[in-house]
């Protein structure tokens, strides 16, 4: 058992390792907190989505941001796509691939910012909220696997981790990244 702890953080430990040493790295999460900022620095807000472990992320993310991080702080405006009468609603209605779309379509607004999670970034429901952002306006910041892709091809600023056996690489860096945003929202703002 103490084999297989060590070789999975040392896979974990190569995957962000990978992931900083890739040059496009640090500029994308700076360009991506700085979105979030400008936003929330303007009365907008921050929708998030993604799928499976990747809604729990963007989910993770919405409510560190109106509850709060590493100190009480105010509330930031945070929604994640995640309330399940209404996926389950317009997945059933129209096609589930419209459903986070629908979603930025009736709550998102120019000036907001939305952050895409897919780790293949080729998640069509993902891809098809990135595309309904971008026509109303808002910013996309997107959690991606290796670029080049869809998804990271729709983006103002697109954050792809490296790639991995196994999506759990991939989504700890996500969560990783996550987190970074949020101490970096919070410093941006003064808070």
């Amino acid at each position: 058992m103490e084999e297989l702890i060590k070789t999975d953080l040392a896979e974990a430990k190569a995957a962000i390792d990978n992931f900083i040493a890739e040059p496009a790295t640090l500029p994308a999460i700076g360009k991506a907190a700085a979105l979030c900022t400008a936003a929330l620095s303007n009365g907008c807000k921050i929708i998030s989505c993604g799928n499976g472990g990747s809604l729990c992320d963007a989910t993770h993310f919405a409510e560190e941001l109106t509850g709060r991080y590493r100190g009480n702080r105010v509330s930031l405006p945070a929604i994640a796509i995640n309330d399940p009468a209404f996926l389950t609603c317009t997945a059933n209605d129209f096609s589930y691939n419209d459903a986070f779309a629908r979603y930025v379509q009736g709550v998102g607004c120019k000036g907001d910012v939305l952050l895409a999670i897919s780790t293949s970034g080729s998640s069509a429901n993902v891809v098809e909220a990135a595309r309904e952002a971008k026509g109303k306006g808002m910013k996309v910041i997107t959690l991606t696997g290796p670029g080049p892709n869809t998804l990271a091809e729709l983006a103002d600023a697109a954050i792809c981790a490296p790639a991995a056996p196994h999506s759990d690489r991939i989504q700890e860096i996500h969560i990783k990244v996550i987190h970074i945003l949020i101490h970096a929202i919070e410093e941006g703002l003064k808070l």
